[in-house]
């Protein structure tokens, strides 16, 4: 996303279009890929409120997150870039309001790594991170990604 600062994200996370719903979908890779041709579409506040849960020293991945609502809605897979735009509007909605903070930096894109387009960029999760008593690691040499260490043992399961 650009131009932060002049975009109004709690405006976008209480915009929910024609969502939830499901769609029905015919490409054979796609299916292939996820498992089935019934995609979900969550809303931008439903990504809000299951960020909300995650607890102090607790993390969730993008992906735990697609798969409780697809679980949820008896789909078989939940739309995968709508989350990706709906989390990071999540994330900035939050950092716009002066109060009810969603812990955002909590949710990790795939393989625990954290994500460059939170507020504050990845360096700001990893402050928020390593404070909740979690270990960053650095890996690649040109191309550098962080990630939670040992993610796998802080996930929280949602239920």
């Amino acid at each position: 996303m650009a131009n932060e600062e002049k975009k109004d994200f709690n405006a976008m996370l209480h915009d929910c279009k024609d969502m939830p719903k499901i769609q029905t979908i015919t490409d054979k890779k796609s299916i292939e890929k996820y498992g089935g041709d019934k995609m979900y579409f969550a809303p931008p506040i439903d990504y809000d409120k299951v960020m909300k849960r995650i607890p102090y020293g607790a993390v969730i991945t993008v992906g735990k997150i697609r798969e409780y609502f697809a679980k949820q809605n008896n789909a078989d897979f939940t739309e995968p870039i709508t989350a990706g735009i709906f989390i990071s509007i999540a994330a900035w909605a939050s950092y716009q309001r002066m109060d009810d903070e969603t812990p955002y930096w909590r949710t990790l894109k795939a393989n625990g790594a954290l994500n460059e387009k939170y507020p504050g960029g990845v360096a700001a999760q990893k402050e928020k991170l390593e404070a909740e008593g979690h270990v960053i690691m650095q890996r690649g040499r040109k191309n550098i990604k962080y990630y939670v260490k040992d993610y796998e043992a802080a996930l929280f399961e949602l239920t």
